[in-house]
């Protein structure tokens, strides 16, 4: 590999100073934060040395919230004792340059730091599609600091109209968001529905309304295909015009109004072009120890590519639920404490209105793009005791392999948390059940907190699942039917 190094000038005159350092992170989010903390958790006391540019890492799921004024937007910020009071020494400053083969790196000030090992948790960046006026200044993407207070400064000074492109998870709670500030709110996606890669078409109907019930104009299938934007008295060029296909076409105000991205992640990896570091499309490939193919280096989360637990392919999963087990298993590797990750179940969760929804493994749709034939099967009960004020409904939808029944996804709707219920489903994946072994689930009940113990909405849809693979001309024997696969 050709050497990186850079000798820098500042004020004039070169700077060729080297840091000894043991262990360095690039990378100061969850994933990082994580790995530090752990490795002191496992009394390694090597000297550990974190760079992160931004002032703050962030809680970021909790940007939304922040900015429809739940809170104040000074709690998403981490402190960062988190690091420093277990002794690392936090440098904000961005690393320009690394230097696989001399185990260097180089900061935004020309510094020069050696490194035993290096970890790699540099995360991932918002997408911005390559359409013309997509940089435009009114135009904002949801991850740092800088886009919460320019979003808030927008709804504080007169803005009337905010077009939101992308219907996943963040782009659901930044609609919302928007619209309780009292802004007319467009909330657009290419897919035919709302959390395309968290729920199939059949769950979203309720939220769709809910939606439409806040006053959110819903624009499926449709794409972005063109940003006209104008100049402002401060020569800025903001955006006026979206123009969608088929001719659609909505109208904001360029000096008040504005546009906000949520169509996907990408991995931070510029700093690695053209080096020796083995990297996929979706990030840099490790193994399941977390090791990079350069000794020495290691990485984790959202800056990672990895593959999914239920067929082994790669699989996007840029999310802090999978960031900071990862990074667990690397600072338990670095330990000497010889540990696995296992993969991405992709465990997700989200908010319309008062509907809690959560996701886990693959959709029917995301199961069939890459080959399976599903079985599902669907369980509704209420969320506490019937007679109970403020029951409500209930949805399960269980998602298996008609092969051999093993379940592969889960989907709930719910009025209450769906995060327990999800997590319940994604340890039947990690654990291979089918649909009998879920179906055997042993659940608890109470009238302020489940249904009656007649029924569970999980154990329900799996033998749903079960009823409609015999519907269908396909007989089986239960008894012989595994519980585990």
């Amino acid at each position: 590999m050709v050497s990186r190094y850079v000798a820098f000038q500042k004020d004039g005159i070169e700077v060729d100073k080297m840091h000894k350092k043991d262990i360095i992170i690039i990378g100061g989010g969850p994933a990082g934060i994580t790995f530090s903390r752990k490795l002191r958790k496992l009394k390694v006391s090597r000297e550990i040395t974190m760079f992160r540019p931004e002032p703050y890492s962030m809680v970021y799921c909790a940007i939304p919230y922040a900015i429809e004024g739940v809170f104040d937007p000074a709690k998403v910020f981490k402190r960062d004792e988190l690091v420093t009071d277990v002794n690392v020494d936090l440098i904000r400053r961005s690393i320009v340059s690394v230097d696989f083969d001399r185990r260097q790196v180089v900061d935004d000030a020309g510094e020069i730091y050696s490194y035993e090992t290096l970890f790699i948790s540099t995360g991932a960046s918002p997408i911005r599609p390559p359409i013309a006026g997509a940089d435009a200044a009114n135009v904002f993407t949801v991850k740092t600091g800088l886009d919460m207070t320019g979003i808030i400064d927008k709804l504080d000074n007169g803005a009337g109209r905010a077009v939101v492109i992308g219907a996943g998870a963040i782009g659901i709670e930044q609609a919302q968001a928007y619209r309780t500030r009292g802004l007319e709110t467009w909330l657009i996606d290419m897919a035919p529905h709302a959390l395309p890669n968290m729920l199939d078409k059949d769950m979203c109907e309720p939220l769709h309304e809910a939606l439409k019930e806040q006053g959110i104009h819903l624009v499926f299938d449709a794409k972005v295909e063109a940003l006209e934007t104008e100049e402002q008295e401060d020569g800025s060029r903001c955006v006026a015009k979206i123009g969608l296909g088929g001719g659609q076409i909505i109208e904001i105000d360029p000096a008040k109004d504005f546009v906000c991205f949520s169509v996907g992640m990408k991995p931070d990896l510029d700093l690695f072009r053209d080096s020796a570091l083995e990297m996929a499309r979706d990030g840099i490939v490790v193994d399941s120890r977390m090791r990079t193919n350069i000794e020495n280096v290691l990485a984790a989360g959202d800056c990672c590519s990895f593959y999914s637990a239920i067929d082994e392919k790669p699989l996007g999963g840029k999310l802090a639920t999978n960031a900071v087990p990862m990074a667990k298993i690397a600072a338990r590797v670095l330990a000497g404490k010889d540990d696995e990750y296992g993969a991405f179940y992709n465990g997700a969760a989200t908010c319309v209105e008062d509907w809690r929804i959560g996701s886990t493994g693959f959709t029917v749709a995301v199961a069939e793009s890459r080959g399976i034939e599903t079985i599902t099967g669907y369980g509704e009960t209420t969320t506490l005791f019937p007679m109970m004020p403020g029951a409500e409904v209930m949805k399960v939808k269980i998602v298996a392999d008609k092969k051999n029944m093993r379940i592969i996804g889960g989907q709930i709707l719910s009025k209450l948390s769906a995060t327990d219920k999800t997590d319940v489903i994604t340890l039947a994946i990690q654990r291979r059940m089918t649909l009998k072994g879920l179906a055997k689930l042993s659940y608890s009940a109470q009238p302020w907190q489940s249904f009656f113990p007649a029924r569970s909405a999980i154990v329900e849809a799996c033998e749903n699942a079960m009823d409609n693979f015999a519907a269908k001309g396909e007989p089986f024997h239960y008894p012989d039917l595994m519980e585990c696969v």
